[in-house]
């Protein structure tokens, strides 16, 4: 059973939830693809427990990481609380793969045939009020603390459409590649782990909604990481990539002159990973 279907309260009501509120650090995380809980009343999209279980679905192992990453910089998280196909918060409602009707190998019944009235009611249950908490969070952020850096956190498969994908951790970008940049420089020879830029993923594959929509226009420091989510499965592997990754981010901040000695010297400070072992 999933983190998100634990949950006492119907999530269709809350499509959003913002953890540490108060964080003070110098990020703020968002996670997307949190959950894969789809309210009762799509009846599953047509799709079984295996393909709701599966990474079509959302981001396995993605929440756990952005929540140790979170308390590890000390930094707000916004995160989705409603699968990606009924509605995936890292697309503008124009988008086809807002709701999309495949995914991988999957067809997804409940998405075929929508009416433009049915996509508007979907994008005002979960994409409004996800953006707008997000919106908020940024800027109480920015009011408390000043402008955070803001970065998403992703997880994708091992296999896709039957190919091996040999990458392990992607720091993506958009328009704007200054955090992604220092985050690569930080990351040297990536500590254990393949890491790519831009990779399984790019901005042309319109993965990078999030950054555009609120980080490009702010003017704030942005990246995307995506993990591949056999690297995350167990609480032993989570801990550590979160901390490899903290590590990098605060190393990139510091470099641009944006880190501080609060965060420099935080408890863990060798969240860099340099001793640690792979997970």
């Amino acid at each position: 059973m999933t983190e998100a279907r634990k949950a006492d309260t119907p999530l269709h009501d809350t499509p959003v939830e913002v953890r540490n509120v108060a964080g003070s650090g110098l990020f703020l995380l968002v996670c997307e693809h949190a959950s894969n809980f789809i309210p009762p009343e799509y009846a599953t999209l047509g799709l079984d427990g295996a393909a709701l279980e599966s990474h079509i679905a959302w981001d396995p192992g993605a929440l756990a990481v952005a929540d140790e990453m979170a308390r590890l910089l000390d930094a707000p998280l916004v995160a989705a609380r409603v699968s990606r196909l009924v509605y995936d918060c890292n697309r503008p409602p124009e988008s086809p793969s807002a709701m999309p009707t495949e995914s991988e190998i999957y067809r997804i019944p409940g998405n075929a045939g929508l009416t433009d009235a049915a996509r508007q009611a979907r994008t005002q249950a979960v994409y409004v009020p996800f953006r707008e908490a997000l919106a908020r969070a940024i800027d109480a952020h920015g009011a408390r603390c000043g402008p955070p850096a803001i970065v998403t956190v992703h997880s994708f498969t091992p296999v896709w459409r039957g190919a091996a994908r040999a990458v392990e951790i992607g720091i993506l970008h958009d328009d704007d590649a200054g955090l992604a940049d220092a985050t690569l420089r930080a990351a040297g020879d990536g500590g254990g782990f393949l890491v790519r830029r831009n990779e399984p993923y790019g901005p042309q594959d319109g993965v990078t909604h999030t950054l555009r929509e609120h980080a490009l226009p702010r003017g704030l420091a942005n990246v995307m990481i995506e993990i591949r989510n056999d690297l995350i499965r167990t609480p032993d592997d989570v801990r550590t990539m979160a901390g490899r990754l903290a590590g990098w981010l605060v190393a990139a901040r510091a470099e641009a002159g944006g880190g501080n000695a609060r965060e420099r010297d935080m408890p863990g400070k060798d969240i860099s990973g340099k001793d640690m072992a792979r997970g």
